[in-house]
């Protein structure tokens, strides 16, 4: 996959870092000349001086035939305008913008960009290691309001619906890990001794999960 990053600060560089790593064709865009220095010794992809902006700069960088473009400088309105040229003059088909006033986010989300706001995510990773230590979320989705948690059954809890343990809007079952097979619930499944499950949870219900987790339900 050939990605643009625009902006070479910690973000972009620790990002462009892990991608090369994982074999992807990675071109950053930064004004200043020695953000270049963030990257590693032999880094493998390009690095481009000028404004993510610029259509010349841009195209430079081989924007043209992007599969993605992701703008992380440190001003919400250059990356703005990074990605709206992205996505409207080039159809580049994955953007993505980070926002750093959270205010702004539902300008992006009307121009259809996803955002990645800085303080709402960090937020909600806090809160979430402060009260809920023993449920790390796996991935998390959007700013982190909807998490994937894996947990293993505790045994009061075999031989009972995995489906019981759905809460509408809030918790669902996405899968189970059983004697090292991965399997999707279906209804009418119980919960053997062993069990690890999948859980796509809403971050505002992580408490209750919690519950579901530390005592049997209904009581």
């Amino acid at each position: 996959m050939r990605v643009i990053i625009v902006g070479c600060g910690r973000v972009g560089s620790t990002l462009a870092a892990q991608l090369v790593t994982e074999g992807h064709d990675v071109r950053l865009v930064d004004r200043q000349p020695k953000a270049r220095r963030r990257l590693p010794p032999a880094f493998p992809g390009t690095f481009h001086v000028g404004n993510g902006f610029s259509r010349p700069v841009l195209e430079a960088a081989g924007i043209v035939h992007a599969d993605a473009c992701v703008a992380v400088t440190s001003g919400d309105n250059s990356n703005i305008v990074s990605a709206r040229t992205a996505k409207e003059t080039y159809r580049v088909p994955v953007v993505l913008a980070r926002i750093h006033d959270p205010i702004r986010a539902d300008v992006y989300r009307d121009l259809g960009i996803p955002t990645i706001s800085s303080v709402p995510w960090a937020v909600s990773r806090i809160h979430q290691m402060l009260l809920h230590r023993h449920l790390t979320p796996e991935l998390s989705f959007g700013n982190g309001e909807t998490l994937l948690i894996r947990s293993q059954l505790p045994a009061y809890l075999t031989g009972r619906q995995l489906t019981e343990f759905d809460v509408d809007g809030e918790i669902r079952v996405v899968e189970i890990t059983r004697a090292g097979r991965s399997l999707l619930p279906a209804h009418g499944v119980l919960a053997e001794p062993g069990d690890l499950v999948t859980f796509a949870v809403a971050a505002t219900a992580l408490g209750r999960l919690r519950g579901f987790l530390d005592k049997e339900l209904g009581t």
